[in-house]
């Protein structure tokens, strides 16, 4: 072994180097305060082990950079760790950079001869932070891809090439591919080969120059080996903790639903450490933006850099403490500020929910045996009914119906309902709350509606009421019996259970219950004035029901105001197929 070390110190001079870096003089021997540039270092190579890892799995690509992150996070094995690893890592970073800032302004160590090691620490946290921004785009989520391209437009109000500038970042006119492809050369080649070149020359710069310690010293001077390096190990172990620690109890880095550019999302908002950026512009409304997003932050940079410069006046450090304080401050005061916003906004947190669940709905379609489609996971989301129904529901029908009060996704709506409460529709509850003589002509059912002086309501309100418990036991049965036409998931258990009372609440529905003195029911009635019972709330029955209401079948003539939306081209029919699916709780849940 010695001898192989011998050979290689004369290949290498490994001993000397070695000696130097471990060895090297610490004015006032070994302190805390030193470990920030280790700690961060330390960051920066689990960055890149934990990112080639990353890479070796991940596809970028417009229909395919979701699917490779899905597959890292869900199937490949630890994968949730690794990234959980890369992106917390990312984070506690930002932390760890502002403290090295600090205290290299507070110990004045950006002073002369320092400058330029200064500098390039300055241009090595905007390429973090940039590091960071394009890291964010990477899963092309709807949270990444909102966030991004709320971020990223800020360029276009870039004075003369604004435009311009925002085009050679997008890659066209619109995001897409070619975005997704220029943010992953970034973050994967351009950023960490400058980071790399950079941070070499700060180490050496750093090397050149010493530590810079205030007098007096605490201490007497000392070597870096073994003080400081266990100071150092100490920090490297700490930021380790944390990050596993994150990792491990929020089980990996959040992958929201695939990005839609067709589907907003309200819920869109940058990462903490820009937040404060996102809350400033808001002060700036209208053609002043440029002001909050280009302008001030532009000046407070440059006075940053200047710090060397200001530091030579009588009162410059003073003024540059000042300065950093003021502007850390601002930052932790208007992110503090934005999340009381957001925690105040009811509208956001319903935005939030959403957004949870989607992010889980397309994880359970992606791992149900249907797999993700060709056309990649964005339309896993799109042609799904729990996801879409609602929403097609809160835009076609909410004006008129409610689901359980509200308007499918959550929002109250604050005008009357002028049609039936759809939640529930088709079940045995529902039916039974028709034929409850204090429900039928209430908000819930006809109350809002031309039908609530009509027959059905007199029927219920004068006959119904009056039922011997006997008659009230027959319409149970018949309730289940036309309960059963829509043969709902919920109810298939049940549905099958009771075979002999279905078959006897049918014949006393066409019999003893006058329910065929206006409805057909699975019998031919040319005479029938009210819709069909046959098939009542099944998928075939909405779909038909939905695009056309005034249609023979179901109300005919008597329609009350319900558009024809398949005939007017409102809905087109995998729409309407939605819309019947989800009302009917119909929709593929099993997992794999």
């Amino acid at each position: 072994m010695k001898a192989l070390w011998a050979w290689l110190d004369s290949r290498t001079g490994i001993q000397r180097l070695t000696h130097e870096a471990l060895m090297e003089n610490i004015p006032g021997g070994a302190r805390w305060r030193y470990i920030w540039g280790s700690a961060l270092t330390f960051c920066l190579l689990i960055q890149f082990i934990t990112g080639v890892a990353l890479w070796a799995a991940y596809s970028p690509g417009a229909q395919s950079a979701w699917e490779s992150v899905f597959y890292i996070q869900h199937e490949m094995t630890g994968g949730w760790f690794l990234r959980g690893l890369h992106h917390y890592t990312a984070h506690l970073m930002v932390v760890l950079l502002v403290l090295h800032l600090m205290q290299v302004v507070i110990d004045g160590a950006y002073k002369a001869p320092r400058e330029v090691n200064f500098w390039f620490g300055l241009i090595l946290l905007v390429l973090t932070l940039a590091l960071a921004l394009t890291g964010y785009l990477l899963p092309w989520d709807q949270k990444g891809y909102w966030a991004t391209k709320v971020a990223t437009s800020i360029a276009a109000i870039t004075p003369v090439f604004g435009s311009q500038i925002e085009r050679l970042i997008v890659g066209g006119s619109d995001y897409g591919h070619l975005t997704l492809t220029r943010f992953f050369a970034l973050h994967a080649g351009i950023l960490p080969g400058l980071i790399v070149i950079l941070l070499v020359g700060h180490i050496a710069l750093f090397r050149k120059h010493g530590i810079t310690a205030k007098k007096p010293y605490r201490k007497p001077d000392a070597p870096f080996w073994p003080d400081q390096v266990l100071m150092d190990a100490v920090a490297a172990l700490a930021v380790l903790s944390t990050v596993v620690f994150l990792t491990v109890y929020l089980h990996g880095a959040e992958l929201s639903a695939p990005a839609d550019p067709s589907e907003p999302y309200s819920a869109a908002r940058p990462e903490w450490y820009f937040l404060f950026l996102f809350q400033f512009l808001k002060y700036f409304p209208g053609g002043t933006e440029v002001w909050g997003a280009i302008v001030l932050p532009s000046v407070a940079l440059l006075i940053l850099a200047a710090m060397p410069i200001i530091g030579q006046w009588r009162l410059g450090h003073r003024f540059n403490l000042a300065f950093l304080g003021a502007v850390l401050v601002g930052a932790v005061f208007l992110t503090w500020q934005a999340k009381r916003q957001d925690q105040q906004d009811p509208e956001y947190h319903l935005a939030l929910k959403r957004a949870h669940a989607d992010a889980q709905r397309a994880v359970e379609l992606a791992r149900s045996p249907f797999g993700i489609p060709p056309a990649g996971a964005a339309t896993l989301l799109r042609q799904d009914p729990l996801t879409q129904g609602p929403r097609l529901f809160a835009k076609n029908c909410a004006s008129c119906h409610r689901y359980d009060g509200h308007d499918g996704l959550g929002n109250p709506v604050t005008e009357p309902a002028s049609a039936p409460d759809l939640k529930g529709f088709g079940s045995r509850e529902w039916l039974a709350g028709l034929l409850d003589p204090a429900k039928v002509d209430g908000p819930e059912y006809f109350g809002g509606t031309r039908f609530k002086e009509g027959k059905m309501v007199r029927f219920v309100k004068n006959k119904v009421a009056k039922y011997t418990p006997e008659q009230k036991a027959s319409l149970q049965k018949v309730i289940a019996a036309v309960s059963a036409e829509a043969a709902l998931p919920s109810q298939a258990a049940l549905d099958a259970r009771d075979t002999a009372l279905i078959q006897e609440g049918r014949e006393l529905a066409r019999e003893d219950m006058s329910c065929t003195d206006c409805h057909q029911f699975r019998k031919p009635d040319d005479e029938a004035t009210a819709p069909d019972l046959t098939g009542w709330g099944s998928r075939e029955w909405l779909i038909g029901i939905i695009s056309n209401p005034a249609h023979e079948r179901f109300y005919g003539k008597r329609n009350d105001r319900m558009p024809a939306f398949a005939e007017t081209g409102q809905m087109d029919t995998a729409a309407i197929g939605m819309v019947a699916d989800w009302l009917r709780g119909d929709w593929y849940v099993e997992k794999r």
